[in-house]
């Protein structure tokens, strides 16, 4: 068994590209995705940007992320010790790293703003 493992994580934007960066973590059996990133940011790289609301529950779908091309939940997906690759999920606007925008386009707030600017107007 390894104690370590590398996890090739895509980094950067829409605006200036993006560029996989290989981290190597602890590996703990039974971790997933999301233990690592939080290793990651917690201890290499305070920049690395990725969404989560809550740990291992599986609840709020935030922290889905690609890892070796399937769509999955960070919190849930576990890592073997032969590492990953872990992607921002394809079809949604890409924010930063692993962050995209995963609001329904009738929840996003300038969507709503023309209808509240009207009412006032009325």
């Amino acid at each position: 068994m390894k104690d370590t493992l590398k996890l090739e994580v895509a980094r950067g934007s829409d605006e200036g590209g993006q560029e996989p960066v290989v981290y190597e973590v602890p590996y703990v059996e039974g971790m997933s995705v999301l233990d690592a990133l939080m290793w990651i940011r917690s201890h290499t790289d305070p920049s690395l940007a990725f969404r989560y609301s809550c740990i291992n529950a599986n609840a709020c779908k935030e922290c889905s992320v690609l890892v070796d091309g399937e769509v999955v939940y960070a919190c849930a997906a576990r890592l073997t010790p032969q590492g990953a690759s872990i992607k921002p999920l394809q079809d949604k606007a890409l924010l930063r790293d692993l962050v995209t925008d995963i609001a329904p386009s009738k929840e996003h707030l300038g969507a709503a703003l023309p209808r509240r600017n009207r009412a006032v107007e009325a």
